[in-house]
């Protein structure tokens, strides 16, 4: 039974980390906002996007498995120029901007638990993330970032420590009462933007490749096709369970602030620090001290993948070697682009931008620019001469497809209203 459980385990990793990482500060900005604003009404969101993300997410991890190249190197290869540059720099510009706000956000935490200097705290944060990456072997790296999902379980403690009217919760799942304004386009898509975000899609792909690397007796199934079955099957445990987990502690979020700010007429959250301050006189400082730690270990595995998609995504484009495997000295640009993410994302903190107040518009961000980008997969996932015999079933194909056109028509829906 301990060995089974065991085995299970070791299948997950690249899909668990990446929905882990989905809940950074940001995510749990816009989650918290959306449940402060407008109660349990939105919980249906994160419900619906369980499988469009599973979808999107599968797609990424073939994508990944069977080429043995990442996203932008198979973009590089199929589509003009102009197009791969055009994702690589909103990518990269958005991943920037998020770094800065988990950062600045995990600063903020600390300092509302330990006390201190924020700006400190978050410099050190900064460089710690950095310093792991550059310096610390793939496979332990891995193992850490795995343990470090734990972190989100706080925000399942969190609905233990205060009252929650669970018929409210599921009535606000299955039979919502909104008026689909401006304003409530925009936080939906805002949710669909943190949840399904294009900085995942880079990161699993890449993971997938890294898994690949890391063994040499591993082959891309385009080259080995032999055993594909059983890689497959891994790749769809590791993305369900994965989402799943990520999607439930979203969930959580919008509850537990649903039933403390949105309850005492706080409706009003700008950052998820913020949010962890308003629940200590409503939920108590258990509650408090919990959503304060998520905060801070949810950053810690965020914002490698923020910075390490970006790295993945330049490296690929300008065919540079790349890998969290390579010694600094084998990919000093693959490791530079990671420096300057991460840096980058400090130091916007000391200036006069407040990067907290991009957190929610740069979820709005990720769910505009995540649609061309999704157009692009789906096109790379069905090119047989992409995939060869393992282009995507006509099931996942769907489902990829439904995940593109329901981010797409939330966006227009905002615009629309706007």
């Amino acid at each position: 039974m301990i060995e089974s459980s065991r085995r299970w385990l070791r299948q997950l990793g690249p899909g668990l980390i990446t929905g882990a990482a989905d809940d950074d500060p940001s995510g749990i900005a816009t989650y918290a906002q959306a449940g402060a604003q407008f109660g349990y009404q939105l919980g249906w969101t994160v419900v619906l996007t369980y499988p469009l993300m599973v979808g999107i997410q599968l797609v990424s991890a073939r994508i990944g498995r069977v080429t043995g190249h990442g996203l932008a190197a198979n973009i590089r290869r199929r589509f003009p120029r102009p197009v791969l540059y055009a994702i690589v720099l909103m990518l990269v510009v958005a991943n920037t901007i998020n770094v800065a706000a988990d950062i600045a956000a995990m600063g903020e935490a600390l300092q509302l638990v330990v006390g201190g200097p924020e700006h400190g705290h978050a410099l050190i944060f900064g460089v710690l993330c950095l310093l792991l990456q550059v310096f610390m072997p793939y496979q332990r790296y891995v193992r850490y970032l795995k343990w470090l999902t734990l972190a989100l379980l706080a925000y399942v403690a969190v609905l233990f420590a205060i009252a929650v009217p669970w018929r409210d919760v599921l009535l606000g799942i299955v039979w919502p009462k909104i008026a689909l304004t401006g304003a409530t386009l925009t936080v939906i898509v805002a949710v669909f933007g943190t949840t399904i975000s294009p900085y995942l899609f880079f990161w699993q792909a890449a993971q997938e490749v890294e898994e690949l690397n890391a063994d040499p007796a591993s082959f891309a199934l385009a080259h080995a096709p032999e055993g594909a079955r059983e890689h497959l099957r891994r790749i769809k445990l590791d993305t369900y369970v994965g989402m799943g987990f990520s999607n439930l502690i979203a969930l959580a979020i919008i509850v537990s602030a649903a039933a403390t700010l949105h309850s005492a007429g706080v409706t009003d959250i700008g950052t998820s620090a913020q949010a962890a301050e308003a629940l200590r006189p409503l939920a108590g400082p258990f509650a408090f001290l919990l959503f304060s730690l998520g905060i801070i270990g949810t950053g810690l595995l965020a914002v490698p993948v923020l910075a390490g998609s970006a790295a993945y995504a330049m490296a690929e484009t300008f065919e540079w070697k790349s890998g969290l495997d390579l010694k600094l000295i084998e990919a000093r640009e693959f490791y530079a682009i990671i420096a300057l993410a991460t840096l980058g994302g400090v130091a916007l903190d000391f200036t006069p931008i407040d990067p907290i107040k991009g957190l929610f518009w740069s979820a709005v961000i990720n769910g505009v620019i995540a649609v061309p980008i999704m157009v692009v997969m789906m096109l790379l996932a069905d090119d047989p001469e992409v995939m060869g015999p393992f282009t995507v079933t006509r099931r996942l194909k769907a489902l990829g497809w439904l995940a593109t056109w329901t981010m797409a028509a939330a966006v227009v829906a905002m615009f629309a209203t706007a």
